[in-house]
This record gives structure tokens, sequence and C-alpha cells, in this order.
């Protein structure tokens, strides 16, 4: 584009050779990502995608979009945007596996006051990782550049998924009866919920970025706050294969008590043994210096479990060692009983 044409948007703070000069950084980033089906680069009005439906009786297509939420306030902070990227695709990929959905592509939604090349080219670098880890292609996406919206520094994210699972390999939880066990696989850190109270426990604690955070073995507070959220995908869908896995749950925002009962059918109830885990220190430090109790630990954060599996008893031994050959922690952390009457259905014996 001619100086010419481009002076009138940039008098208007919209810079559009920095955002040609951020497309042509992030072509091979995108371009890494790619799978069989994807049939168009960058640059089109939409991203084209042929699906193998091949073995499939009934392709069901599942989608999901989420965004990343107020842990990019630290990402600002502490000048560190290389892995919200990757938060962003495992909110949406985790969100379809748990109905036995395999990611097939992703979108990306970037908003920023002022677009900073480097910084949105570093993003997206996060964005194609989290894609690469999650099995997907990522197909496209949007920059919006839009002046006096966002704070100098600052930009949102959303992420858009979809993927495809047979109907007849559907999992919806109906089939969850009393005696089936728990397996939790374990969470990074916060992941991407509960960031709104972390963060005002932080700034009262007086920790800084380069701190060394409590009991994290040297890590430091801006590595354990911005700990990029675990993709569950690859260990997943190869349990898929021949484990009877009859529901699972993605422990996001409002932990366990909320999330597990969503894919419980009415009459039973999960009931969770607390020292079945290993939690790791952010939790234990959250929990002291802002003076919460474990059951709200575990109604706000993922307490250390990031995803959980219901399944037959049988089968809980080689799942959680196929898990951890995924060098991911994996516990049996709990079994399906009958529901008491008029009770929660997630029980948690602290």
């Amino acid at each position: 584009m001619s100086n010419e044409r481009a002076k009138a948007y940039k008098q208007a703070g919209v810079d559009i050779e920095a955002g040609n000069a951020l497309v042509d950084r992030i072509k091979n980033l995108v371009a890494s990502t790619h799978t069989r089906g994807v049939l168009s680069d960058i640059g089109g009005f939409g991203g084209l995608f042929r699906p193998d439906i091949s073995g499939m009786s009934e392709p069901v297509l599942v989608s999901s979009t989420d965004g990343v939420g107020t842990k990019l306030k630290l990402a600002f902070a502490f000048d560190k945007h290389d892995s919200v990227g990757i938060d962003l695709v495992a909110m949406s990929v985790n969100d379809i596996l748990v109905q036995g959905a395999v990611p097939l592509f992703f979108l990306d939604y970037f908003a920023t006051g002022k677009l900073d090349v480097d910084t949105a080219a570093t993003v997206v670098a996060g964005v194609a990782e989290g894609c690469r880890q999650a099995g997907c292609a990522l197909l496209g996406g949007e920059t919006a550049e839009m002046p006096d919206m966002y704070a100098p520094g600052e930009y949102d994210l959303a992420g858009f998924c979809v993927g495809m699972v047979d109907n007849a390999k559907l999992i919806d939880g109906a089939s969850i009866q009393v005696d089936d066990v728990i397996v939790g696989i374990g969470s990074s850190g916060l992941h991407s919920n509960g960031y709104s109270l972390a963060r005002k426990i932080l700034a009262q604690s007086g920790l800084k970025a380069d701190d060394a955070f409590p009991g994290a073995d040297g890590a430091s507070v801006r590595e354990v706050m911005l700990a990029p959220t675990t993709i569950y995908v690859e260990a997943v869908r190869h349990l898929l294969r021949d484990i009877n896995i009859k529901g699972m749950a993605h422990i996001t925002g409002g932990g366990f008590y909320d999330n597990i009962p969503r894919v419980l059918p009415a009459q039973v109830e999960a009931r969770i043994d607390f020292e079945s885990w290993d939690i790791p220190p952010v939790f234990h430090w959250l929990k002291d210096a802002g003076s919460l109790s474990w059951p709200e630990i575990l109604q706000i954060f993922n307490g250390g479990i990031g995803f959980i599996l219901v399944l037959p008893a049988e089968q809980a031994e080689e799942t959680v060692s196929r898990i951890r050959a995924f060098n991911l922690g994996a516990w049996q952390i709990g079994r399906i009983a009958r529901r008491g009457r008029n009770s929660e259905q997630v029980s948690i014996a602290f």
C-alpha cells in the first residue's frame, strides 16, 4: 500500500503497515500447524478445511470459544507474552475434548489499541504452539487495532475451536453409574481461571515478578503465575481408543463443585478423596496468603487437577499408567456413589 493511501488511517491511530508486517511475521508459524485438511493459507476471507470423515458413520461437529481472562493483566505487568497463546488454545480444545471430540482447527482474535508487532507475533507464536500440542490447525484469525479501546501496552484475546466426533462415540456422561471411579489428571498450576482473586492476593503479598515463588523449587513468581494451561488432547485421545470413558470434565472456573456435576446423571454424586493427589505449591500459597479454606480453593481454582475422567473401576490402574506415560500427573481421586436426598453432587473428604 502506498504511503499516501495509508496516511489517513495512520492519522486516526491505525497502522496498516504494522498489520501487514505482522502477517509476514506469522505466516510460517501458521503454516507449521497445518494438517492434511487445510485447504487455504492466511489472508483469505475465510479459512478452508476438509475434514476426514472416513470411518465415521455420523460425524458431529463440536465447537467452543473462550479467552484467557485477567491472566492477561499479569502478562502485561510481567512483560511475558509467549505462553498466553497456549492458554487460549487450551481453554477451547480441552472443552471439546470432554465430549470425545478431537480438535480440527482453531481461530484466534487479537485486539489492541496500538499494534506492537513484536508482542503480537510472540502471542501468535504461543497460539501456534498450542495448536501443535493439540494436533489442530491454526486456520485463521483476526488482528484488530482499535485506538482508545485499550490501555497502552494491553490487548485482549479470544479463541474459537471446531472439532469432530462420531455420534456413536459422543461422551455425555449418561452411562455413569455407581462404583465407577474418577481419575484426575494434574494441572500445571492456575491454568486460566481465578486470576482476579489470585492477582489481588499477589498484590497484597508484595511479591515481585523475579522473586522466587514460595515452595516452588526456585521458580520465579513470573514463571509460576504465568505457567501455561495444560493441553490434554494427546493423552486423552489415546485413551479414547480402548478405555471405556463414560464422562469427562475440564476443571475451569467454578472448580470441582461446578464443573464435575455438568457430566453426572442426576441420581449419582462424585465422592472425592482430597488426599489422593499432589497439590502444586501455588495453591498452598494462595490458601495461606489469602486466608482461604480448601473448599474455597476447590470452588475457585482447579486445585491441581485440570481434567477428570469417569470410567469402570477395573480400568483405573491402566488409565493412570497410560496418562503418566505422557509426563502428566494422574491419580484415582474418587468414585461415583448413589446421590443422597438433597445432597450436592460433589462431596470432598478433607
